[in-house]
């Protein structure tokens, strides 16, 4: 199960959480409105500074999500484009989208995550910086990595491959030639807590 109306994978390297949260956004208004509206990553990084979001210093998306919920909405990426950088906060901006909330996955549950993203995309984190990871170039990825979260992904669907490996398909903000077309099939349902590369841990999805 793929969702329809995702936006294309953007090549934004250091500033994962704004586009794992946007990402996650974006399809939820996709599946109320029917609209795939693109919105605005930097309007997070400059005025989510909630719980310790730091810009592309670092965040977590239930920041994020919170944040569009207690600020009544956010624009759209052509009105507040992306600069690269934190900056000033921009509050005179017109808001086209808005969630009520935010919700966590249980930790380390994976039968819950997946239920989860039957429903809707979920924004997840996971540990990026291994050389399997940063280098994959296709298939279902079963390469080594532990459980630091050092990283920000969406997971935008599931299947099982030829080969009967179940997996999870996430979509990164490492740009469209990094893995498949942006994307990552991750395996699922690995020994051990907390999935591969701890995709399981800290799992959290918005609220219409």
């Amino acid at each position: 199960m793929i969702f329809s109306g995702v936006s294309l994978c953007k090549r934004r390297n250091r500033c994962c959480w704004a586009f794992s949260a946007v990402a996650a956004v974006e399809r939820l208004i996709k599946i109320k409105t029917g609209k795939l509206i693109p919105l605005s990553e930097q309007q997070l990084l400059d005025c989510s500074r909630n719980g310790g979001n730091q810009g592309c210093k670092g965040g977590w998306m239930m920041n994020a999500f919170d944040y569009i919920s207690q600020n009544q909405g956010i624009t759209t990426e052509k009105r507040y484009p992306y600069q690269q950088m934190q900056k000033t906060c921009d509050t005179q901006i017109n808001k086209v989208a808005t969630i009520s909330g935010y919700r966590m996955v249980p930790k380390n549950d994976e039968e819950a995550l997946l239920k989860a993203v039957a429903n809707q995309p979920v924004s997840v984190a996971l540990e990026g910086h291994g050389r399997d990871f940063q280098f994959y170039n296709g298939g279902v990825f079963t390469g080594d990595c532990g459980n630091s979260l050092t990283h920000a992904v969406t997971i935008v669907g599931y299947g099982t491959s030829k080969k009967g490996l179940n997996y999870l398909l996430i979509k990164n903000s490492w740009g469209q030639s990094w893995g498949e077309n942006g994307y990552m099939k991750i395996q699922r349902n690995v020994e051990g807590q907390g999935g591969l590369c701890g995709i399981a841990m800290k799992a959290s999805y918005p609220t219409a």
